[in-house]
C-alpha cells in the first residue's frame, strides 16, 4: 500500500528532493489526513540514503505542519489540502484581502516601467548613458582600494551616506554649482527617485495639493501623487515654470526642473526663479528642485540653481550621478534645510538604512581626486559631439520640417515634426503608429504632444547620450523614411 503510493521516487534525492517529493504527494492528496507515511528506516533503505537525510526532509514537513512525528511511530499526515486541482496551492493568484490606501492607487493607476531593449539601429529613449564614456579604470581602481585599502568596516553605517562621501559632495557643490551647505545637510540617496519619494512621505499628506510642471517628468509626479496628494499643474513656457500662475494654488511645496526642464528643455531664467522663490517664501512651501542633468551645458552659462541663490532655505535640491557615471550605481543626494536634517535621516533609515557603502567609498575616492569632475568634463564634450551630430541630422533630413526645442543643456531635445497626420498625433501620448514603426528602432522613441503652447504637431523626446554619431545619422534615416509614409509627402531630401 506505502510503495504505491510513493509513485516510483527516484532513488539518489537529497533532503530537499525527499521533501519536495513527499509534500507534493500530500498536496494531490496521495496521501490523505491521518496516513501513516513510511519510516525514515524504510525509506532511507529503498531510496537508498542515509538515514538522517531522510529524517531531515520528514522534520522540514513536521515544521510546516504538514506532518505528526511522534517518538516511536511513523510520520502522520497532518493536513488535508483544499483545491481543485493538483498545483493549485502553488500556482493560483487570488486577488488580496486587504491593501493600504498606497496599494490601491498603486493598482489603480499605471507607472510606466523601464525594461531591456532588443538590438536597436539606434534607441533615442531618454535616460541610457554610453558605456564608452564611463571611467571604468579610474572606478575599478576606487572599488579595488574602497575594498583592500582598509580593514572593512562589518556593520552599519549612518542613514545620510559616509561623512567621507558627503564632505566631498560638499566640495563639489560648491565648485561646480554654487552651492554653500554643510556636511549635514546632505542626504545620499539610492538615486533622485528615492529622494523623490522621501519628499513626498515628509511633506505631503492625503489631500494636499502640490504643484508641478505641465508637462512634467512622470515619475516625480507618480510619487508624489501616490502619498494622496493632489497635483496642481503649471503650465511651462521658454522661461520654465509659470510662476505668476502660482499665486492662486494651493500647494505645500512645488517640484521644478529649473536647469534643463524635462521633457521640454526650457531654463528657467533668473527672474522666474526670483519669482518662484517669492511665492515659496509668502506660501510657507517647499520647492522640490531636481537639478538632474545640469552638468551638461552648451549655448548658455550656467545660472545657478535655486538651491545657490538668496532665500532659498526652504529649497530641497536633488542631484544624481546618474547622468554623469551610470544610473545602475543607483547613487543620488538630497541637500536639504536645516530643520528637516533630522527627519530626512529618520525616514532614510527607517526605508534601506542606508546606500551601499563600498561604492560611497568609490565615489568619494573619485570625487577627491578631481577624476570625477575631470570625466564630467570629458563627458560634456562627448555629449556636445552627440548633439551637434542630432541637430546636423535633424536639419539634413527633415529641413525646415521640424523645429527642435531644449538643446541648450541636458542630454536631450524634443523635436517637434509639422503637418503630422491624425494617426500620429493620436498616439503621441504613447508611441509612433506601429504600422510601419513597430519594424524600426523607433518604436520606444517616447513622445508627447505639445498642448501648452497650442500645437496639434507631435513631439518627440530624443535622447542621444547613448548613440554613436553614425547610430543618430542611421536613426534619423529610418525616421525621415517613417515620417514620408505616415504622411504621403514622398521624398523630403
Amino acid at each position: 500500500m506505502v510503495q504505491s503510493r510513493k509513485q516510483n521516487s527516484s532513488s539518489g534525492l537529497g533532503a530537499r528532493g525527499i521533501y519536495e517529493n513527499l509534500r507534493e504527494q500530500i498536496v494531490a492528496e496521495v496521501y490523505g489526513r491521518g496516513d501513516v507515511l513510511p519510516s525514515a528506516r524504510a525509506l532511507a533503505v529503498e531510496l537508498g540514503v542515509s538515514r538522517t537525510t531522510v529524517t531531515s526532509a520528514y522534520e522540514q514537513l513536521a515544521a510546516e505542519g504538514f506532518v505528526v512525528i511522534r517518538h516511536g511511530a511513523r510520520p502522520r499526515v497532518a493536513i488535508t489540502v483544499t483545491h481543485s486541482e493538483p498545483g493549485d496551492l502553488v500556482h493560483t493568484a487570488a486577488e488580496p484581502h486587504s491593501l493600504s490606501a498606497f496599494a490601491e492607487r498603486l493598482r489603480s493607476r499605471a507607472i510606466p516601467m523601464r525594461v531591456a531593449s532588443e538590438k536597436l539601429v539606434a534607441d533615442f529613449r531618454y535616460g541610457d548613458m554610453s558605456a564608452s564614456d564611463f571611467p571604468t579604470l579610474a572606478w575599478r581602481k576606487a572599488i579595488n582600494d574602497a575594498a583592500l585599502g582598509r580593514p572593512p568596516k562589518l556593520s552599519y553605517g549612518d542613514p545620510c551616506g559616509l561623512v567621507r562621501l558627503r564632505s566631498a559632495l560638499q566640495g563639489y557643490l560648491w565648485r561646480a554649482r554654487s552651492i554653500r551647505c554643510e556636511v549635514g545637510e546632505i542626504v545620499v540617496v539610492n538615486g533622485s527617485q528615492q529622494g523623490l519619494d522621501l519628499c513626498a512621505r515628509l511633506l505631503l499628506d492625503e489631500g494636499d495639493g502640490f504643484a508641478i510642471e505641465e508637462p512634467c517628468y512622470p515619475m516625480a509626479r507618480s510619487v508624489f501623487e501616490m502619498t494622496g496628494a493632489i497635483a496642481a499643474p503649471v503650465e511651462v513656457d521658454a522661461e520654465g515654470i509659470r510662476a505668476d500662475l502660482l499665486a492662486d494654488v494651493g500647494a505645500r511645496l512645488a517640484y521644478v526642473t529649473p536647469s534643463h526642464q524635462f521633457p521640454l528643455g526650457s531654463v528657467m531664467s533668473m527672474g522666474r526663479r526670483q519669482q518662484l522663490l517669492g511665492w515659496a517664501k509668502e506660501k510657507r512651501a517647499y520647492i522640490v528642485e531636481d537639478d538632474y542633468d545640469s552638468e551638461y551645458r552648451f549655448d548658455m552659462n550656467p545660472i545657478p540653481p535655486l538651491r545657490a541663490l538668496g532665500g532659498a532655505s526652504n529649497v530641497i535640491y536633488i542631484g544624481t550621478v546618474s547622468k554623469t557615471l551610470t544610473p545602475l550605481l543607483r547613487i543620488g543626494y538630497v541637500v536639504v534645510p536645516r530643520e528637516l536634517q533630522e527627519v530626512f535621516a529618520h525616514a532614510k533609515r527607517l526605508t534601506d538604512r542606508h546606500a551601499p557603502s563600498l561604492e560611497q567609498e568609490a565615489l568619494a575616492t573619485l570625487v577627491e581626486s578631481g577624476a570625477y569632475e575631470g570625466h564630467v568634463r570629458k563627458a560634456r564634450r562627448q555629449n556636445a559631439r552627440r548633439r551637434a551630430a542630432l541637430l546636423d541630422a535633424l536639419q539634413a533630413e527633415f529641413r525646415g520640417l521640424v523645429r527642435v526645442e531644449g538643446a541648450e543643456a541636458g542630454l536631450h531635445v524634443v523635436v517637434w515634426f509639422r503637418d503630422m497626420p491624425p494617426l500620429w498625433r493620436h498616439r503621441s501620448s504613447r508611441k509612433p503608429p506601429r504600422s510601419e514603426l513597430a519594424s524600426t528602432p523607433y518604436r520606444r522613441i517616447i513622445s508627447t504632444r505639445h498642448q501648452t503652447l497650442g500645437r496639434s504637431c507631435l513631439g518627440l523626446v530624443m535622447g542621444y547620450a547613448s548613440l554613436t554619431e553614425s547610430q543618430i545619422h542611421r536613426g534619423l534615416k529610418l525616421l525621415r523614411r517613417a515620417y514620408e509614409e505616415a504622411t504621403g509627402s514622398g521624398d523630403i531630401s
